[in-house]
């Protein structure tokens, strides 16, 4: 056998070789990554359409209101620095059963402000400064609006927030190794490729016609 043959052979096996792991490694990771991520897609998914159509569940926020009274001495300082905070933030939580994490701390010279806010949530207390009474307005806008304020990142703290950026990076993954299984495909590679281009194309143009 020719010298030069025998490395086309050698070069045509290592090729073949490589590409077969590489198609393995691919659809293991499509597979996998699909499925280990299915059920956070699945929740961005339905989620993307319940944000489409806010107005098929405007009719379930409610509003509550309260009035209440912390002691005097925490707030009845012309220092600013000496209210007491953390016990009144901690007394209004445990008296009112709040949800959300504390949002703002207003100090004016007659009144203080508090919010509490959480996904599809809002506590709002009015506290006069003369007096220690407070007037409390809560929201809560029931659980589309809560998976809606999910999606968004909504008042949702940090550690939803990496949630949602992993999702994201998983999103890129799936799509892309389902488009590289496409090159070990030959015979749907060029249909799989042609719909890809005119699903892009067809998205480009429902923006350039229909978005103002």
């Amino acid at each position: 056998m020719e010298p030069g043959i025998s490395d086309n052979n050698k070069k045509n096996q290592f090729n073949g070789k490589t590409r077969r792991v590489i198609a393995g490694w691919t659809r293991w990771l499509h597979i996998y990554l699909s499925m280990f991520s299915f059920a956070i897609l699945f929740f961005f998914a339905i989620t993307g359409l319940t944000l489409n159509h806010t107005e098929w569940f405007a009719d379930q926020q409610k509003s509550t209101s309260d009035k209440g009274e912390i002691p005097l001495s925490w707030i009845n300082t012309p220092d600013t620095n000496h209210i007491k905070k953390l016990d009144i933030v901690e007394f209004l939580r445990k008296k009112h059963a709040l949800k959300g994490a504390l949002s703002d701390f207003i100090i004016d010279e007659n009144q203080i402000t508090i919010a509490f806010s959480g996904p599809a949530y809002s506590a709002d207390f009015f506290i006069e400064k003369e007096t220690g009474k407070y007037d409390l307005s809560v929201t809560e806008s029931g659980f589309f609006a809560l998976i809606n304020d999910l999606h968004k990142g909504r008042d949702s703290g940090k550690t939803w927030s990496v949630l949602i950026d992993i999702s994201a990076i998983l999103m890129m993954l799936v799509s892309i190794t389902g488009l590289i299984m496409m090159f070990f495909l030959k015979k749907k590679r060029l249909a799989g490729f042609i719909i890809a281009i005119i699903g892009l194309v067809l998205s480009y143009l429902f923006y350039a016609i229909w978005v103002p």
